[in-house]
C-alpha cells in the first residue's frame, strides 16, 4: 500500500439552473494551479478525465472537445502535487470508488489500520491502492451501512487520522465536501446567483482565490466562508446542508500561510499576503540588532511580501535581486512542488547584477527544507558580486516530517535535522545551517514570531514539523526512510 503525501487543490461546482459548469471547473483549477503542477483531473457523475502536467497545456490542445464531452451541472476537480513515487495517471485524482468519485487534499497516516477495517468488512484491496483510495473504500462501506452521507462521515471521523479536505461527486449527482476536525488543510465555499445570465451555482475550493476568480459570493457581507473543520457539506437541487461530525482543537498548517497558498486567499479570515508581510516584520524585530545590509531582496516569488515587511520594519530599501523567468508558456514553476524540475528552476533564477554587485545583501526566504536550492542561490549571488549575504527565514527550522498533508521528506533529507542534533537550540541551528549554505549570517524565525505574524495563537497551529510533537494526530506516526516511503 502506498501513502501518497499531497498538498493539492480540490474544487467542486454545483449549478442549480442546469448551467454547464465544465468551463468554470477547468478555469477554477487553473486559478489554484499553484497547489499542484504534476497532474490534474475532473469528474462528473460516472465520468472522469485526468491528465499529466498543467491544466493550460491540455486545455490549449483539446479544450473545446473536453468541454463538449464533459457537460454537466455538477462536477469536481483536482490539481496534484506529490513527491512520493512516480507521477502517473493512476495516482492522479479524482479517483473513482464504486458509486462516487473523490478528490483529496491531505495525508492519511493510519491507512494501514483503515485497511484492516476495510478487509474486516469483506473487501480485499490490492497493494497498489493509495491512502486516499483506502479511505474512500472505507467510506463506501460505511455509506452502505448508514444509508446517509452525514452518518457515514460521523463513523469515518472516528476511524481516520490525519488531514483531509475533499470533494466528492456521487453517481446520482450529489456534491459532497468536507474537512477534517483539526482543519489542517483549507477549504471554502462560495455562492453565485445572477438572474440576468441565469447563473446560480455553488463553488467549493481549497482556497478563496478560486471563489474570487469565478466571481462567486456567499452573502452580501462576505465573499466566501471557510468550511469549518470537522464539517461535511452536501449540495443538491434542494440546496445546501451541512453537518458537524467532529469537534476537535484546531491545528491549522502554518506552511499554507508562509508558502503554499495564493497571496490573495483568505484562510480562517486571515489574508495570506498580509500574514507573510507580518511574518517579515516579526523576523526583522527578532534580528534587528544583527542586520548589517544595504538592501533587502526576496527569494522569488513567495517571499516577496515578507521581504517588503522586513525592509519596512528594518528601514532598508527593498529590491528584486533575483528574477524568475516569467515569460515561458508553462508559467512560473515552484521548486517545492516540482521536485523533478528543481535544478531547472534554479538555473532560470537570474541574478540582477546592478542590485547585487558590491552590496551587503539581506535575503528573505519563506523556508528552508532540503537546503540545496538555497545553497545554489547563495553561490549565484556570490558570483554576481555580493559583498556580504545575510539570510533570514520566515518559517522556523523544519526538523521533522509532515504527516498532515505537506510533503516534507524524511528526516534524513531535512537540512536542519541532518546538520544539527535533535536538542540543538535555535542559535545552534542558525549557525550550522548558515555554515552549510555559505552565508555570513542565517536567522530562522521562532514559533512565537511565526504565530504573531500569521495572527493565530500557537495552540491553533500544527507545529509538528518544527517541534516533533505529533499530538495533533490520534496516533504517533512511524518515521521511515525515503526507500521505505517509496516501497523499494
Amino acid at each position: 500500500m502506498k501513502q501518497i503525501k499531497e498538498s493539492c487543490g480540490v474544487i467542486g461546482i454545483y449549478s442549480k439552473k442546469d448551467l454547464n459548469i465544465s468551463p468554470m471547473l477547468i478555469s477554477g483549477l487553473q486559478s489554484e494551479q499553484h497547489r499542484g503542477q504534476e497532474a490534474w483531473g475532473i469528474a462528473f457523475p460516472k465520468k472522469i478525465y485526468k491528465k499529466l502536467g498543467l491544466v493550460i497545456e491540455a486545455f490549449q490542445m483539446e479544450g473545446t472537445e473536453l468541454i463538449e464531452e464533459f457537460k454537466g451541472k455538477t462536477g469536481i476537480g483536482h490539481v496534484r502535487y506529490s513527491t512520493k513515487g512516480e507521477t502517473t495517471l493512476n495516482n492522479a485524482h479524482p479517483i473513482r470508488v464504486e458509486s462516487f468519485s473523490i478528490a483529496h487534499n491531505g495525508t492519511i497516516p493510519n491507512f494501514k489500520e483503515l485497511l484492516k477495517q476495510v478487509e474486516k468488512n469483506g473487501l480485499f484491496l490490492d497493494a497498489s491502492k493509495t491512502d486516499t483510495e483506502i479511505m474512500a473504500y472505507r467510506l463506501f462501506q460505511l455509506l452502505k451501512e448508514e444509508k446517509d452521507w452525514f452518518e457515514a462521515f460521523k463513523a469515518l471521523g472516528k476511524e481516520v487520522d490525519g488531514a483531509f479536505s475533499f470533494t466528492i461527486i456521487s453517481d446520482s449527482g450529489e456534491l459532497i465536501a468536507g474537512r477534517d476536525g483539526k482543519g489542517f488543510r483549507p477549504l471554502c465555499i462560495g455562492w453565485e446567483n445572477n438572474d440576468l445570465i441565469k447563473s446560480s451555482f455553488y463553488t467549493i475550493a481549497s482556497e478563496s482565490c478560486v471563489i474570487d476568480y469565478l466571481n462567486a459570493r456567499f452573502n452580501k457581507s462576505m465573499d466566501f466562508i471557510d468550511v469549518e473543520p470537522g464539517t461535511i457539506v452536501k449540495i443538491t437541487d434542494e440546496g445546501l446542508e451541512k453537518c458537524k461530525f467532529s469537534n476537535e482543537t484546531h491545528a491549522h498548517c502554518p506552511f499554507e500561510y508562509t508558502y503554499f497558498a495564493n497571496p490573495s486567499s483568505f484562510i480562517e479570515g486571515i489574508n495570506v499576503y498580509q500574514a507573510r508581510e507580518n511574518c517579515g516584520r516579526e523576523l526583522a524585530k527578532k534580528y534587528r540588532s544583527e542586520v548589517d545590509g544595504d538592501v533587502v531582496i526576496p527569494v522569488p516569488d513567495t517571499s516577496k511580501p515578507a521581504a517588503i515587511g522586513f525592509a519596512e520594519e528594518i528601514g532598508l530599501p527593498y529590491r528584486e535581486g533575483l528574477m524568475k523567468d516569467r515569460y515561458r508558456r508553462r508559467g512560473s514553476l515552484r521548486s517545492f512542488i516540482e521536485p523533478s524540475k528543481r535544478e531547472r528552476i534554479i538555473r532560470e533564477m537570474i541574478p540582477i547584477k546592478p542590485v547585487i554587485a558590491g552590496k551587503k545583501l539581506v535575503v528573505i526566504d519563506d523556508s528552508i527544507v532540503r537546503g540545496t536550492t538555497s545553497r545554489e542561490i547563495v553561490r549565484r549571488l556570490k558570483s554576481a558580486g555580493a559583498k556580504k549575504i545575510q539570510w533570514f527565514v520566515t518559517f522556523p527550522p523544519i526538523r521533522y516530517p509532515c504527516y498532515q498533508g505537506i510533503d516534507f521528506p524524511t528526516r534524513e533529507e531535512l537540512i536542519a535535522a541532518t546538520v544539527c542534533e535533535e536538542k540543538c537550540d535555535l542559535n545552534e541551528v542558525n549557525a550550522k545551517v548558515g555554515e552549510y549554505m555559505g552565508v555570513d549570517l542565517l536567522g530562522y524565525n521562532d514559533l512565537y514570531g511565526l504565530s504573531r505574524g500569521i495572527g493565530l495563537p500557537k495552540n491553533e497551529l500544527c507545529l509538528a514539523c518544527t517541534t516533533g510533537d505529533y499530538s495533533c494526530l490520534k496516533h504517533e506516526p512511524e518515521f521511515k526512510s525515503r526507500a521505505e516511503m517509496k516501497g523499494e
